[in-house]
C-alpha cells in the first residue's frame, strides 16, 4: 500500500498559563466530545493529554478543511479515522481514498500524532509510541529500572538490554526502543491496555518481529529520537524521547526504518510547539 506516513510532534516547551489551559480545555470540550481529560491546569499529564486530542483539529485546520466538513469515527477495536465531506461530484475512487487513519500518543512534554490517508481499511492499523529517554524517567538506579522491566521482554530481548552486559545508557535506550515499538504495534491493532508485552518479540538487529511466535509480516516500523528544550519552573531542561511508529502495509516482509539523519526525518515528521497551537486556537472551531 502506498500510503505516505506523516507525524506531527508538538512540544509542550513551556507551561501553559491558567487562561491558556482554560481556553484549550473549552475548545477540546466543544470540538472533541469523546475526550476524557481531568481539568487540572497544574498537571503536565493533563496538559499533554488535552493537547493530544487537539492535534487532529490542528491538522485539519492546516489542510484548510472546516470543522463542519469532517467527522471523527471509531472502529469496534477503538481505532480512530477521519472521514471528509468531499465534493459530491468528486470521483468515487478518490472519495474512498480520502480517509485519514491516525493515532495519538504522549509522554511528559512531547505529544505526537501519526497519520496516513487512503481507503479506510488501509489506514486504520497505525500506531505511535513515545518514551522519555533523557533525563532518565526514573529516580532509582538505571540498572534497577531496566531489570524491573524484564517482565515485558522475551529472553532474547533481555539479552539486548541487560545492563550487566551493556553500558547503562545503551541498555536504557534499547529498552525504551522495545517498549515504544510494542506500544506502537499494540495501538495499531487496537489492543486494550493490559496486553502482555512479552508475547511480542522485536529482534531489531535482524529486522524481525513476532507475536506469540508468529512473524509479523506486512508491518513497517520506524524508529527515531526527538530532542526538546523545555522550560520548567523558569529553568531550561533538555529532553530526549525515543519514538516509534507501526503501520500495516500488507507486504510479504517486515521492515524496520531507522531515521537518524535530520534531513530524512524532516521529510515526514513535523515539529510544532505550544505557542503555535495557542495562536490558532480561536480558529479551530471554525
Amino acid at each position: 500500500m502506498e500510503c505516505p506516513l506523516l507525524v506531527w510532534m508538538l512540544s509542550c516547551n513551556r507551561e501553559m498559563t491558567p487562561d491558556e489551559y482554560d481556553r484549550c480545555y473549552r475548545t477540546m470540550q466543544t470540538c472533541v466530545p469523546h475526550a476524557n481529560v481531568e481539568y487540572a491546569p497544574q498537571s503536565i499529564d493533563s496538559c499533554a493529554k488535552m493537547v493530544s486530542y487537539m492535534l487532529p483539529l490542528l491538522m485539519m485546520r492546516h489542510r484548510r478543511i472546516p470543522r463542519s466538513k469532517w467527522r471523527d469515527n471509531i472502529t469496534s477495536h477503538g481505532k480512530r479515522w477521519i472521514e471528509q465531506d468531499t465534493d459530491s461530484a468528486m470521483n468515487p475512487t478518490h472519495r474512498l481514498r480520502a480517509m485519514i487513519g491516525y493515532h495519538l500518543a504522549y509522554d511528559r512534554s512531547l505529544v505526537g500524532m501519526v497519520m496516513t490517508q487512503g481507503r479506510q481499511r488501509e489506514v486504520i492499523n497505525i500506531g505511535l509510541g513515545i518514551k522519555l529517554l533523557n533525563p532518565p524517567p526514573v529516580t532509582t538506579a538505571i540498572t534497577a529500572y531496566v531489570e524491573s522491566q524484564y517482565h515485558k521482554l522475551t529472553p532474547l530481548e533481555v539479552s539486548f538490554v541487560s545492563p550487566r552486559e551493556h553500558a547503562e545508557d545503551v541498555a536504557l535506550r534499547r529498552l525504551l526502543i522495545l517498549i515504544a515499538l510494542k506500544s506502537a504495534y499494540l495501538s495499531a491493532i487496537g489492543q486494550p491496555i493490559g496486553f502482555d508485552y512479552s508475547r511480542l518479540e522485536f529482534d531489531f538487529p535482524n529486522s524481525k518481529a513476532s507475536g506469540d511466535g508468529h512473524d509479523l509480516l506486512g508491518w513497517e516500523f520506524r524508529i527515531w529520537q526527538s530532542n526538546l528544550g523545555v522550560i520548567r519552573g523558569g529553568t531550561r531542561v533538555d529532553e530526549t524521547y525515543q519514538c516509534a511508529c507501526a503501520f500495516f502495509r500488507g507486504t510479504e516482509d517486515t521492515k524496520f526504518i531507522w531515521q537518524k539523519e535530520a534531513k530524512e526525518l524532516e521529510s515526514w515528521v513535523q515539529f510544532l510547539n505550544i505557542d503555535q497551537l495557542i495562536n490558532v486556537l480561536p480558529k479551530l472551531t471554525d
